[in-house]
């Protein structure tokens, strides 16, 4: 760290371009020392360069793809060993468009193994740290298709669904540890995530595309205001509390000794012979 770092180590997953480029400009700017992970070297050792002649701080390049097994369990043994590590960016990820039927498998499996294997073993590395010193902070990156599903693919918005449950679930175990949770829930984003998946951007609406440090500075006030949650572009905060207090509400019915009474009516006239 450098010596008048009192915030940090800040690893990066991602962090090439896009909404994870953004966050090491951001957390660099706040004070962190930083280590950036992607498979782009070059690209990353330009960034670490910039950071460090424009924000004074130490900035380290970790070439790795998440996909591949060993690169994966390299970053998880940095993450579990490094005491200066005090916040994760869980933000690698990848959009692959398409149906299900007659898709690209072979991409989609890929896709959960960024989107859902690197995010939870990384996960799970960094709260291994955060828990034993009593402290950290645990960003992942989900998106609001966890909760619009028919707005895109199945497997995608499942991955990204995933983060959500995991974060929420994360939040309840270690928080008791003094470790803080945050999922962010980018609606569509200015990045490259879209030419990637052969989406052209210029088809989506104006009014729907968030330019990428907008979405990182909100997201980065819904950290400070220490937010399990932050849907940047929600206008009402109580449209999601609405929303979880209807969903907690099912819980005493969802698991429950019988069958419910609507399911114990059959009608003759429609059930099958």
């Amino acid at each position: 760290m450098n010596k008048h770092n009192d915030k940090g180590v800040a690893l990066i997953t991602g962090a090439s371009s896009g909404i994870g480029a953004t966050y090491a400009d951001r957390l660099a700017h706040r004070g962190y020392d930083l280590i950036l992970v992607a498979r782009d070297a070059p690209r990353l050792e330009q960034l670490a360069a910039r950071l460090r002649a424009d924000a004074g701080i130490r900035s380290e390049v970790f070439r790795a793809d998440l996909t591949q097994g060993a690169d994966l369990a390299s970053l998880e043994q940095r993450l579990r060993s490094d005491a200066t590590i005090t916040m994760l960016v869980n933000n690698a990820g990848v959009a692959v468009g398409g149906p299900l039927v007659g898709g690209d498998l072979t991409s989609m499996e890929a896709m959960i193994d960024l989107n859902v294997v690197a995010v939870t073993r990384l996960a799970s590395a960094a709260a291994t740290n955060f828990v034993a010193r009593g402290a950290g902070i645990l960003i992942n990156l989900s998106s609001v298709l966890a909760l619009a599903p028919e707005q895109f693919n199945a497997v995608y918005s499942a991955t990204k669904a995933f983060v959500l449950n995991l974060s929420l679930s994360l939040h309840q175990e270690l928080s008791p540890s003094g470790v803080q949770v945050q999922v962010v829930l980018p609606g569509a984003t200015r990045t490259a995530i879209w030419a990637r998946a052969d989406i052209d951007v210029a088809n989506l609406p104006a009014s729907m595309l968030m330019e990428v440090e907008e979405m990182v500075d909100a997201a980065l006030v819904g950290l400070d205001r220490r937010e399990l949650v932050t849907i940047p572009s929600l206008p009402d905060s109580a449209d999601w509390e609405a929303y979880t207090a209807a969903r907690l509400y099912l819980g005493p019915n969802l698991s429950r000794q019988h069958a419910a009474a609507r399911y114990k009516s059959v009608d003759h006239s429609t059930a099958s012979a």
